[in-house]
């Protein structure tokens, strides 16, 4: 998944002090947990680089951390060569903006955040979740994943 938009609100917020903050949703925490009682590992693949992703991913158990990544396809492939598994036809990402897009378009099961911007949400199969990023989309997505027995395959 990626960070901000789809596990965030994608607001950059900073108090008086510099300090960076970010708006996570503990709904999107809870789905981590179902998808480990699955034994489904997580990725975070995101251009940014921020001490708070590093915490939150740790606070969720993430299995994968990338930051500062351009080119979030190469990554997966990557990581899928290193897991043994098919980057068409095991694995589920959610992302919300255009360097979101190839990495997308790859994957069996994409979604998007309701707020997503429009290039992401016109993707061919694409899930368009009814949440905003930050507000439970990631959550809305595994619901959707365990629903459709997807993670059953």
């Amino acid at each position: 998944m990626d960070v901000d938009g789809v596990l965030t609100d994608a607001g950059m917020y900073y108090s008086q002090n510099g300090d960076e903050l970010k708006k996570f949703s503990t709904y999107d925490g809870m789905a981590m947990e179902f998808l480990r009682e699955k034994g489904v590992k997580t990725a975070i693949i995101t251009a940014e680089n921020s001490k708070i992703v590093e915490n939150r991913a740790n606070k969720i158990k993430i299995d994968f951390l990338f930051q500062g990544v351009r080119d979030k396809l190469t990554v997966a492939k990557n990581l899928c060569i290193e897991e043994k598994i098919s980057l068409e036809s095991e694995v589920s990402y959610i992302g919300d903006d255009v360097n979101d897009f190839e990495l997308l378009n790859t994957v069996k099961y994409k979604a998007c955040p309701a707020n997503a911007m429009n290039k992401v949400k016109a993707i061919n199969g694409i899930e368009l979740m009814q949440t905003n990023g930050g507000n439970g989309a990631v959550r809305e997505f595994v619901e959707l994943l365990i629903d459709k027995r997807c993670l059953d395959d």
